[in-house]
């Protein structure tokens, strides 16, 4: 029998008590049932909770930790990082994307995302040439989620320009290069690996590299229900090069040329104006939230507490991987309101006032949405994606239930995630990965060939 009996279970409804929880061999939940027995034989876990949604990745950007913390001659800021970044993308081949890949998904995994959306560019050669198989680095990332296990939303880039009007590309950025056709062709290349972990969505890379004509052309080809993603408004240059460009800031901009909807991730949308906010939480578009990435590259606060008031949906992703826990992600996000605004318990509602639990609830749902997977919440039909927390860990000592998941978030610095379940199969035990020593030697090979160049 594929199951597990929680004494304490997150289930849309709130926290419940004696929870017998079944998934089938594909890997979906068929039951989940409360107040039951726990029938013998059947593993019981104290506090279980669906695992977290990393709605927004650059995978090979885990291999760039520590090494862009040195500072300039002039100024820093997300400009200058770019150039660094383009430099070291330049050098990366297909099978070191792959171990780079596994390595941070098996960290994700460890530590409560059991999903990840991949905002894929690194699509061609270092001499700029497509590969003979277009989608070859797409595919590499996939084989790399499902080595270690996450479900991953794979999320082919337009990459077309170099910034608003259709500028020319740099030579540094030549592997990013796609046109409108190339995406679909790597879409449809990636066709028969959707399957229960794997979906395949589309993600212009921002309005300066992709052109609204193109990317009107792929969303029309794409299917209904496959997710669209967009970098927008991150940096305060950004908004400037598209007033100059269009009269228009990014999300007005945006939202004046394509119709948004609830199947559009807008990530970071760090610079809003208060009728941006509204306009964007009424359309059911997610924001997608990287409060650790947006401070490592000094982008700003998202304006939360007025999103929230209007009733938006956001998510977290861990973007350029400084970070690769939901905790932390969480915690900044809610952290970074309060020193805004100095304030406490920024992220709440008055019909949820426990900041632990709103945080992870709504992440949840704005994760799943982006994902466009059947994610989110411990319910029948949904994919077996759970984490069970070290009840015997002293920041869960005798805690009441209703302040779980404010201790998961908010209290110390230990990884309180020990077991992780993910479409089914058991890939993270006793806080170890199940192929953790292997996939982190690969990994390991990887940097030594890349610090060499």
């Amino acid at each position: 029998m594929n199951a597990l009996f929680a004494r304490h279970a997150l289930l849309p409804q709130g926290w419940c008590r004696d929870v017998l929880l079944a998934w089938d061999a594909a890997g979906d939940l068929t039951a989940v049932t409360a107040n039951a027995e726990p029938p013998a034989g059947v593993e019981v876990a104290e506090y279980v909770l669906p695992g977290m949604v990393n709605l927004h990745s650059h995978a090979f950007q885990r291999a760039l930790g520590g090494m862009t913390e040195r500072a300039g001659e002039q100024a820093d800021s997300f400009w200058t990082w770019r150039d660094l970044m383009y430099r070291f993308a330049r050098q990366i081949t297909p099978e070191q994307i792959a171990s780079i890949a596994a390595q941070l998904f098996a960290e994700c995994l460890r530590h409560g995302y059991t999903a990840v959306c991949e905002f894929h560019y690194l699509q061609r050669d270092a001499q700029g040439a497509l590969y003979a198989r277009p989608a070859e680095t797409a595919e590499k990332v996939i084989q790399a989620a499902r080595l270690s296990g996450i479900g991953i939303t794979m999320l082919p880039v337009l990459y077309s320009h170099a910034g608003f009007g259709e500028q020319p590309l740099k030579p540094e950025q030549a592997r990013f290069r796609t046109d409108a056709d190339d995406v679909l062709h790597i879409i449809e290349a990636l066709a028969p690996l959707r399957d229960g972990q794997t979906e395949v969505g589309f993600a212009p890379h921002s309005l300066r590299a992709a052109s609204v004509g193109q990317i009107r052309e792929v969303v029309a080809a794409l299917p209904p229900e496959r997710p669209v993603h967009i970098h927008i408004a991150e940096q305060q240059g950004e908004v400037r090069q598209c007033l100059d460009f269009s009269g228009r800031r990014p999300v007005q901009y945006l939202y004046d040329q394509l119709d948004v909807d609830g199947r559009w991730c807008l990530v970071h949308a760090t610079h809003l104006q208060p009728d941006e906010v509204v306009q964007m939480a009424a359309s059911g578009a997610v924001a997608g939230l990287c409060p650790t990435t947006e401070a490592n590259l000094g982008d700003g606060l998202f304006p939360l507490a007025e999103f929230i008031s209007a009733g938006g949906s956001f998510g977290i992703g861990s973007d350029s991987h400084v970070s690769q826990s939901p905790v932390e992600e969480l915690r900044w996000l809610e952290y970074g309101q309060r020193l805004l605004r100095q304030q406490r318990n920024i992220a709440a509602t008055p019909e949820q006032r426990q900041v632990g639990d709103y945080l992870w609830r709504t992440a949840l749902q704005g994760g799943a949405q982006a994902a466009g997977r059947k994610l989110g919440a411990l319910a029948p039909g949904k994919r077996a994606d759970l984490l069970v927390l070290d009840d015997a860990h002293v920041n869960l000592a005798g805690v009441a239930l209703a302040d779980v998941l404010g201790s998961f978030l908010f209290c110390g610095n230990d990884n309180l995630v020990r077991d992780v379940l993910c479409g089914g199969q058991w890939q993270v035990r006793h806080g170890r990965h199940l192929a953790q020593d292997a996939i982190a030697a690969a990994y390991k090979r990887t940097l030594a060939q890349l610090r060499a160049l």
